[in-house]
């Protein structure tokens, strides 16, 4: 009976596999078709952007990206993300905490209103503010009455920017914190904690990797927005060119040793937020790994 039923499994295991498994074959031009498509798309493009870029030599790459224009749309890029990365933050988490632990009247309207700038065209965002403080807008005739400019100037690019990079943290952080549970936080306020401690001592710290994933995805999206900083910024060299406006100016004049050099930061800025969202997503995935209970795995050996 024993081997009968050891028989049975074995084929019970093979049935499965071979019903869950592909022929080698169409595995390989699955892999292959892959591979080709980020060859094409991916690989391919980020190679002609450093072949180009180093098309004058290491000289010529090095003086532009320390032309006083590139010099001033890197520090201007900067200062943006700078700004407008907290800003996120503090929104993000406090969004993310009311959506993911409590029930209050409008929050679907709120987890709409989040994803908003997903929907609307980074462009559109842009008209939005130019017609909120521009000359002709709704509060321009009030800020130059009171010498404060937002439009062509950094305000403008400060807040465009945040518009359009606000969903990022909230929307990493809300599953996290519906995922986890309430448990942990109502255990350490029925012992006394206050809010604010079990806010700092429990809530972040359990979601550390979805806000370090939010924080590094819209840190990307801050230093390489185009489509809104572009309506808003006027294009005025040197004072509010941002790095992807500035390789656009470079390129629009034919200096296209110079745009690439300049855009292969940009590149490099991606790359290294690829290693970080891949670093971040494996030590969240061996953080919320079950630990193996010793006496379960000694009896187990």
């Amino acid at each position: 009976m024993a081997g009968a039923a050891g028989k049975l499994r074995v084929r019970s295991r093979g049935a499965v596999r071979g019903a869950t498994s592909e022929p080698p074959l169409v595995r390989w031009a699955l892999t292959a078709a892959a591979l080709a498509f980020l060859g094409f798309f991916l690989f391919l493009p980020v190679v002609a952007v450093f072949i180009e870029a180093l098309k004058d030599g290491l000289a010529g790459y090095w003086r532009a990206i320390t032309a006083p224009d590139a010099i001033a749309a890197i520090e201007l890029t900067l200062t943006t993300a700078i700004i407008a990365v907290p800003l996120n933050l503090v929104f993000g988490v406090a969004a993310a905490w009311a959506i993911a632990r409590f029930e209050f009247t409008g929050k679907s309207l709120l987890v709409t209103l989040i994803d908003l700038p997903f929907a609307v065209s980074p462009v559109i965002s842009g008209m939005i503010f130019v017609l909120l403080f521009g000359a002709q807008g709704v509060l321009g005739p009030w800020l130059i009455e009171h010498d404060l400019r937002v439009i062509f100037d950094r305000p403008g690019i400060i807040l465009a920017t945040t518009f359009v990079t606000f969903p990022f943290v909230a929307r990493e952080l809300i599953p996290f914190l519906e995922s986890q549970g309430a448990d942990e936080e109502h255990a350490a306020l029925s012992l006394g904690a206050s809010g604010w401690s079990m806010f700092f001592r429990i809530t972040l710290p359990n979601a550390k990797w979805g806000l370090l994933y939010g924080v590094v995805l819209c840190n990307a999206r801050a230093m390489g927005e185009f489509g809104a900083v572009s309506v808003v910024s006027g294009h005025i060299r040197g004072q509010t060119n941002t790095m992807p406006l500035h390789v656009e100016v470079l390129y629009n004049e034919f200096h296209f040793s110079a745009a690439f050099a300049v855009a292969s930061l940009l590149v490099l800025l991606a790359l290294l937020t690829l290693v970080a969202k891949r670093l971040i997503e494996h030590r969240a995935q061996r953080d919320a790994a079950p630990e193996i209970d010793p006496a379960a795995k000694a009896g187990a050996g």
